[in-house]
């Protein structure tokens, strides 16, 4: 992977992201670590898989946390915000990019739980370790961004509709994060290739990911997506706060490309 963030860039800083043990996260982990930040990676229930990339990220000289956590139980937010205070102190960066709602076997209300709840939940416990000039990043996908808008696939209608409740509850917060020095950017893209939903959306409607390739004339893939939510901790924020990465032509807007 090339290196989105200038060498030694966030030495000193440290940076939380949730959902990190695999995937985007996990290749964000590996972009802020490069650049020299200490990080926090949080699983729900893959530790194994989180160890070993703890073990990859501090072979790069900083250091890495691994935290188990729940983010739809609020004591369980409590205990990892409280191992990441001992630790390093604060937060610099928090990257809101766990999400679901297309496992089997949730509470009907489990999407928006985790996409709305959870996310306004873990950032208003975060304020006190996040202080001015901190930034917070929420990462959202572009059937989610423009679902009021523009339809999406029936199979992931729900998910969709609880991570915009997220994206708007969120950006709800944005005056009091402003008065207190802190930065909130979204970052949207369309289907990412290699990530869990896609594989899963693929299953509910076989076809979907190679319709939408066609359409798009690009998708981006998990690494490359990453690199992008990495940026946007650091370039300066958007004067509507969003990050738009992809085409969104089909989405009503114009191709980022």
């Amino acid at each position: 992977m090339s290196q989105p963030l200038e060498a030694d860039s966030l030495r000193g800083k440290t940076v939380l992201v949730t959902g990190s043990s695999r995937g985007i996260g996990a290749d964000t982990v590996r972009y802020f670590a490069q650049a020299g930040a200490d990080v926090v990676i949080n699983y729900r229930n893959k530790a194994p898989r989180a160890e070993k990339l703890a073990t990859e990220m501090r072979e790069l000289g900083v250091q890495a946390l691994v935290v188990g956590a729940d983010l739809t139980d609020s004591l369980s937010i409590d205990a990892m915000l409280s191992e990441v205070e001992r630790t390093f102190g604060g937060i610099d960066v928090l990257v809101l990019n766990a999400s679901g709602g297309m496992e089997a076997g949730m509470a009907e209300d489990y999407a928006l739980q985790l996409n709305r709840d959870a996310q306004v939940n873990l950032l208003a416990k975060a304020l006190p370790l996040l202080g001015r000039g901190s930034r917070v990043v929420f990462v959202t996908s572009h059937q989610a961004h423009f679902i009021r808008t523009t339809p999406t696939m029936p199979e992931y209608e729900p998910v969709a509709l609880s991570k915009r409740a997220g994206e708007d509850a969120l950006r709800a917060a944005i005056p009091d994060l402003d008065e207190r020095g802190i930065g909130f950017v979204v970052v949207s893209g369309d289907m990412i290739e290699g990530t869990i939903t896609a594989t899963l959306l693929e299953r509910a409607n076989p076809g979907a990911i190679s319709s939408r390739r066609e359409s798009a004339g690009k998708l981006y893939n998990v690494s490359e997506f990453a690199a992008e939510v990495a940026r946007a901790a650091v370039d300066p924020i958007p004067a509507d706060h969003t990050r738009l990465v992809g085409d969104t032509a089909g989405f009503g807007g114009e191709s980022t490309d």
